[in-house]
């Protein structure tokens, strides 16, 4: 996990086509730009990335997202849905940006894209799997909780000083309902006054067979099939 103290240039843009040549095309533009651009020959490939790594954005080439389809196009939008994206025809050593119909309009040139959108917007990393609203009782030492959501990853736990905690804080938190406790380490912090539910996002260290085993029983869904991917 990056620090929050990270800088934005550490964090790369995608750069996706199915096109060899567009593809070169998209990078070489990029580069001069940012400091690091990911090319990406598919959109599972770039899924693969941004479930590694916080990422700035993705920049498409507008015949991919055309002609993307079954998991591929799944995939597609919920790149663009969740990042700062920008579809882009390649003419020749140019790239212009294009709007889908029905969509906001797009930034005009890549420069504004990347400077009015993207350096706007904090890096971020994809899940790797779905929250489900439920709850279950915690504890953290003597402090009682509950999960407001929980996942195959991780869950966020309901809490009204989450100022106590940092990032990356190593925790062991009971889970009464499971008879257990796991390892977990801190992954975001709300804020008590934020309008939303305070309280911290945390991840499972490792998931145990014992864990896997509730989990399963709890989310009623396999590890392997719980992937977040919107559906269009």
């Amino acid at each position: 996990m990056h620090s929050l103290n990270d800088t934005v240039q550490d964090h790369p843009l995608l750069a996706i086509s199915y096109d060899d040549n567009v593809r070169a095309v998209l990078v070489k533009n990029l580069a001069a730009i940012v400091a690091r651009v990911e090319p990406c020959a598919s959109f599972c490939q770039a899924e693969a990335i941004a479930l590694e790594e916080p990422c700035r954005g993705v920049v498409v080439d507008l015949t991919a997202m055309i002609k993307a389809k079954s998991e591929e196009k799944i995939v597609a939008y919920t790149l663009a849905a969740f990042f700062p994206a920008l579809r882009v025809r390649a003419m020749g050593p140019l790239l212009v940006p294009m709007s889908m119909p029905g969509e906001a309009q797009q930034e005009k040139s890549l420069k504004a894209f990347v400077t009015n959108v993207c350096d706007r917007a904090p890096a971020r990393r994809l899940r790797r799997y779905k929250r489900r609203p439920i709850c279950v009782p915690t504890s953290i030492g003597e402090r009682r909780g509950f999960t407001l959501n929980i996942s195959w990853g991780g869950a966020f736990i309901a809490d009204m000083n989450p100022e106590r905690y940092q990032v990356g804080d190593l925790l062991k938190v009971t889970l009464p309902d499971f008879g257990m406790q796991v390892d977990v380490v801190v992954r975001r912090i709300q804020c008590w006054g934020e309008h939303r539910p305070p309280g911290v996002g945390v991840e499972f260290v490792t998931v145990t067979q014992e864990l896997e085993m509730n989990l399963r029983e709890l989310l009623n869904i396999s590890r392997e099939s719980d992937h977040d991917r919107q559906i269009t």
